[in-house]
């Protein structure tokens, strides 16, 4: 039985939600009235209730078929899902991975109230388009609909399909519904005089994605947290009509999209309320960069060969000679950014037209060309259709009077064409070709008047018709004074090689010193930060918005004090923690590896950001030529790098974060067994230097189920770091060893090991925090107490011996004395 709180699927017989512990509302599944538990039949409408005949069950599990998603799934969708579902399985052995998505509910206010006194058959009537258009809405987004409540819906946007811009794609598509459902709502209002509304609440969060029923498409998915709870809680808050979301969305979504706080509500199960914010519509943003903008871009560095190669390319397409230049690079390593720096001085002798693909674009043919069209023609914002006709043809036969047969193709492709247009029945193909031959023509004589600069970002989202525009465009640009920029990601495929007028620049991350510049532009030259700017370094491999992004999470933890360019430490973070966003990029272009090579990656990631052939070989159950293979994939992809070195190969992460993100996704399970599986090929690879790698064998197998070793390795880790005086660290590793000791039986082996701990934490402890400390006084109290139970004289007397020193070292002779 489904809750209608929280969506958790209970066993039939429940009388109690076993997730948020709400009692449990049974409706008639024939008019939607509420019953009890008991009732045999419906007392609204007179439906027989479950179990009362064999023909009953019948109904009922055809009504079960009928509401599984792969009944109301589109089949691209099923497709992507099961391929999906064959990869985790073959990955994770069915045991699911960790994902973090956006939920969204979506229901009838005031469903029960509508529905009563109503036949059977008009609540459905009522109901089912309401549950139609809330599908549409999140299947248009490639969002997933998890569950059907009865009047409405559960929806995943993430997964079981990964995107990276997964709360953008859930609030427009509650912002789709929202239009359907008053647009729905005002139909029957006239015609019936009912009044509906629907209310969507939406919340990003952590989930485990078990296993996808490939009969039903039903996917198991245990929340982590409170994120479906939360994300209820938002739909509960909503007023009818309305979408409401949760903090955590609202932080990855603003500008996208506007909003309103609501204040703080409470959530049963979490100590502190949550912020509310209701959706208002879009925000004025489109794309990462200008979200950056609207922050406050940081100052530009590095990247002069690249700008001075665009400089270049303009002078020639100036001179009659048009250029086409590529830029690849993966995400966030400022490809965006460079077009900004460049457009700024190119705009001084030039016009620029600037169009973007976003990754839910796919499903809207023509959409740059269209961006593309409103920059040229510069629309106001409240121009109605008569109007924007009149600046099309305004401007165009300003231009040139003999491109008046453009017009009609230009009003089509901006959705302006008049209702009996004859272009609706032309053919697709012809039209096709027409109107790329009136766009072209308008672009081409615009260049005549002045050189011409058009920009198109992200081709890795480009709808398929915008596509074929582009590869027209480009074989006709040479002897144009035209500059046709493009940027991609590495994984866009293109053969424009062999194109003379094509450039190609490949944007590597920054350097070290340019890091090191752009950390002193956005940290600042606090004593404080130095050895925290070597680590966001080491984390985000010189990618610019991996590290703007890590700076702004620590200024939300409250991890630096100040301002952007003159903070100071606050607190020195244990962990980098990932930010949201920048955990988006990586999921998702890690979720498109093919599933072998995502397994090998998330070993990988147990292993280390650093790792040996010789280690992988033995950790990874494959054979050599195709873990080779797999290795050799990963690097084509940029996810590690090769480093030859002697005796053995040599492997690294690009990015820290990469790796972090990998070992993420890892189920608690998988990532222990792989940790214990990796100590045990080192014990085996370096059996001969093992006090070497103590500290890396004490990380894995603390990290595994094997406590027993873990206790082993971290007591030599501690005692090593206690020899070079790295107290900090050693007192780490031991009192690391003292929790995990803690959880192991009773036994005169767990006193004599603690013992041992106790034993030289005490004047490690005396060290570094003083004598005074009481850390001090309690190691030796406890290992006092652990000598004398186990009666042995050598340790008993070593503990007698520091705890007199000890004493006489505050002071305290007398009882130096007694000891």
């Amino acid at each position: 039985m489904i809750c209608r709180h929280c969506a958790f699927d209970n066993p039939p017989d429940a009388a109690v939600c076993g997730q948020c512990h709400r009692p449990l509302e049974i409706r008639c599944p024939a008019c939607g009235h509420g019953v009890t538990m008991a009732a045999k039949f419906c007392s609204e409408c007179g439906a027989a209730q479950g179990g009362t005949s064999a023909a009953t069950e019948g109904s009922a599990a055809t009504e079960a078929r009928q509401s599984a998603p792969i009944a109301y799934t589109p089949a691209h969708l099923t497709e992507r899902i099961l391929a999906e579902q064959a990869a985790l399985k073959s990955r994770s052995a069915g045991s699911g991975e960790r994902k973090t998505i956006s939920v969204l509910f979506a229901d009838m206010a005031g469903s029960t109230a509508l529905i009563q006194g109503l036949d059977p058959e008009e609540v459905r009537h009522l109901i089912d388009p309401v549950l139609a258009l809330m599908m549409e809405a999140v299947h248009h987004y490639e969002g997933y609909v998890a569950k059907s409540l009865g009047d409405g819906i559960l929806a995943l946007f993430g997964a079981p399909i990964a995107h990276e811009d997964h709360p953008q794609r859930a609030l427009y598509a509650a912002l789709r519904m929202q239009d359907a459902m008053r647009q729905y709502a005002d139909r029957l209002r006239l015609e019936q005089g009912i009044p509906l509304q629907i209310r969507v609440g939406i919340h990003t969060g952590e989930v485990v994605v078990r296993s996808i029923r490939t009969d039903s498409l039903h996917t198991d998915y245990d929340p982590v947290g409170q994120t479906i709870h939360i994300a209820s809680r938002m739909e509960g808050i909503a007023i009818p009509g309305s979408i409401v979301v949760s903090e955590s969305t609202y932080r990855l979504t603003d500008g996208y999209l506007a909003f309103r706080p609501l204040g703080v509500t409470p959530v049963k199960g979490m100590s502190e309320p949550q912020q509310a914010f209701e959706v208002l519509g879009l925000g004025p943003l489109r794309t990462r960069l200008q979200v950056a903008a609207s922050r406050g871009l940081v100052p530009f560095v590095g990247r002069r060969p690249e700008l001075e190669q665009l400089q270049r390319a303009l002078q020639q397409a100036c001179a009659g000679q048009g250029q086409v230049v590529g830029v690849v690079g993966e995400p966030g390593v400022g490809k965006s950014r460079l077009f900004y720096e460049f457009t700024l001085e190119s705009e001084k002798t030039c016009q620029v037209l600037e169009t973007f693909s976003v990754s839910h674009g796919k499903a809207f043919a023509y959409r740059p060309l269209i961006e593309l069209l409103h920059a040229y023609l510069q629309f106001g914002s409240q121009e109605d259709e008569r109007r924007r006709r009149e600046v099309i043809t305004g401007k165009v036969l300003t231009l040139d009077r003999a491109l008046e047969d453009c017009l009609p193709y230009l009003f089509y492709l901006l959705g302006l064409a008049e209702p009996n247009s004859p272009l609706a029945q032309m053919d697709a193909g012809l039209r096709r070709s027409r109107t790329f031959d009136a766009l072209w023509r308008v672009l081409q004589r615009e260049s005549v008047k002045q050189p011409l600069q058009l920009v198109f970002e992200d081709l890795q989202w480009l709808d398929a018709e915008t596509q074929v525009f582009l590869e027209y465009l480009r074989t006709r640009v040479d002897t144009q004074r035209i500059l046709l920029l493009v940027n991609y990601r590495p994984e866009f495929r293109h053969d424009w090689e062999h194109s003379p007028c094509y450039t190609q620049l490949r944007l590597e991350p920054l350097g070290q010193q340019e890091t090191a510049e752009l950390l002193d532009v956005l940290l600042g030259r606090n004593a404080s930060l130095v050895e925290l700017k070597p680590r966001i370094l080491a984390q985000t491999g010189g990618n610019p918005f991996f590290i703007e992004e890590v700076v702004q999470t620590l200024v939300e933890e409250q991890s630096l004090r100040g301002s952007a360019g003159h903070y100071c430490l606050e607190q020195t973070p244990a962990d980098l923690h990932i930010p949201t966003t920048v955990q988006g990029v990586l999921s998702a272009r890690i979720d498109r590896l093919p599933a072998a090579q995502k397994t090998l990656l998330q070993t990988l990631a147990v292993i280390g950001k650093d790792f040996t052939w010789s280690l992988v070989n033995r950790v990874v159950e494959q054979p050599q030529d195709l873990l080779r293979q797999g290795l050799a994939r990963l690097q084509a992809g940029e996810f590690i790098f090769e480093h030859p070195a002697f005796p053995d190969i040599e492997y690294t992460f690009k990015h820290g974060l990469t790796q972090q993100v990998a070992y993420g996704t890892l189920l608690l399970e998988q990532r222990r067994q792989l940790h214990e599986r990796t100590a045990q090929a080192m014990e085996m690879l370096f059996e001969d230097s093992i006090e070497q790698h103590c500290s890396e064998l004490a990380w894995h197998y603390s990290h595994s189920d094997n406590r027993q070793k873990a206790v082993e390795y971290l007591q030599c880790a501690g005692h090593q770091a206690a020899q070079r005086s790295a107290n900090q660290e050693a007192i780490a590793h031991l009192e690391r060893a003292l929790e995990l000791l803690n959880g192991l039986p009773e036994s005169a082996q767990r006193d004599h090991d603690e013992l041992a701990l106790q034993v030289v934490l005490g004047p490690i402890y005396m060290a570094n925090l003083g004598y005074a400390a009481p850390e001090v006084e309690g190691t030796y109290s406890r290992a006092l107490t652990l000598a004398r139970r186990l009666g042995e004289a050598p340790q008993l007397f070593s503990v007698l011996v520091g705890l007199r020193r000890f004493y006489n070292l505050r002071g305290e002779f007398r009882r130096a004395q007694e000891v």
